[in-house]
C-alpha cells in the first residue's frame, strides 16, 4: 500500500531532508550508498514516489541570494520504500542529471536539498484539450504528460515558481517531455495528475521547512 500524503509530518520531511544531504555527502566522499538508520520511522519504510531537488545559492551583481537548479530526479511511481528512494534519488540528482556536470564535495556547503513526496499520479480523463484547463490546478498538481515512448513531467512548485497559468504548465511539460509547446491541444495526450508534500532546507545544511504552493 503506497504512503499516503497526509501521513507525513514537518519531522518526517526533515528526517528526508536530512538523509538526501548525508546521502550525497557519503557517495561524494566514499562512494558508499548509505542505508536508512535505525531510526527511520516505520512510515518511510512504505512505498512512495519522490523527487530530490538540489539548487546551487548563487548571488546576482546586486549580492542579492537567489537558488538555481543544480539536479533534480527521482521516482513519479511509489516503486521501492520511501526512505530507499530518497537516498537513490539523492544521488542520481547529485552526479546523474545529464543536464549537470556531477556536483563536486566542494559545493556541499552552497547547495540546498528539496525533498518532494509524491502522490501516485492518477490519469485524467478528457474529450477536449481544453478540459485541461479545467481539471489541471496550479499549485496543487504536478503533471506528467505522455505520448508514445515520450514523457514529460514537471512538480508542482514549478509553475509556482516561474508564475504559470495553466497553459504554459501545459506547455512546458510537453517541451520537457521533448514535444511541441502546443502538443497538448493538438494531440491526445494521456495526461496524469498527482499531489506533493514538499521539504526543503531554508539555507545550506539549515532548518528545514515544508513549502506550501497554494495560500492557506
Amino acid at each position: 500500500m503506497p504512503l499516503r500524503l497526509e501521513e507525513l509530518t514537518r519531522e518526517d520531511g526533515e528526517f528526508l531532508v536530512r538523509l538526501a544531504r548525508r546521502a550525497v555527502e557519503r557517495y561524494l566522499a566514499e562512494f558508499v550508498r548509505v542505508e536508512p538508520p535505525p531510526e527511520t520511522p516505520p512510515k518511510l519504510a512504505e512505498r512512495s514516489g519522490v523527487f530530490v531537488t538540489i539548487e546551487k545559492i548563487v548571488r546576482d551583481a546586486a549580492g542579492v541570494p537567489r537558488r538555481v537548479l543544480r539536479g533534480c530526479i527521482g521516482f513519479p511511481e511509489p516503486v521501492m520504500p520511501l526512505a530507499e528512494a530518497t537516498i537513490e534519488a539523492a544521488i542520481a540528482a547529485a552526479t546523474e542529471d545529464p543536464r549537470f556536470e556531477p556536483l563536486a564535495p566542494g559545493e556541499l556547503k552552497s547547495v540546498v536539498f528539496e525533498v518532494s513526496v509524491l502522490s501516485p499520479p492518477q490519469p485524467v480523463e478528457y474529450s477536449k484539450p481544453e478540459e485541461l484547463l479545467e481539471k489541471v490546478k496550479v499549485g496543487k498538481h504536478g503533471v506528467i504528460v505522455e505520448k508514445g515512448l515520450l514523457r514529460g513531467l514537471l512538480l508542482p512548485q514549478v509553475p509556482v515558481e516561474y508564475e504559470w497559468g495553466v497553459e504554459e504548465y501545459l506547455e512546458n511539460a510537453c517541451i520537457k517531455a521533448g514535444l511541441p509547446p502546443d502538443a497538448w491541444r493538438t494531440a491526445k495526450l494521456k495526461v496524469y495528475t498527482f499531489e506533493a508534500r514538499v521539504f526543503a532546507e531554508v539555507y545550506p545544511e539549515g532548518e528545514v521547512v515544508e513549502r506550501l504552493l497554494l495560500p492557506e
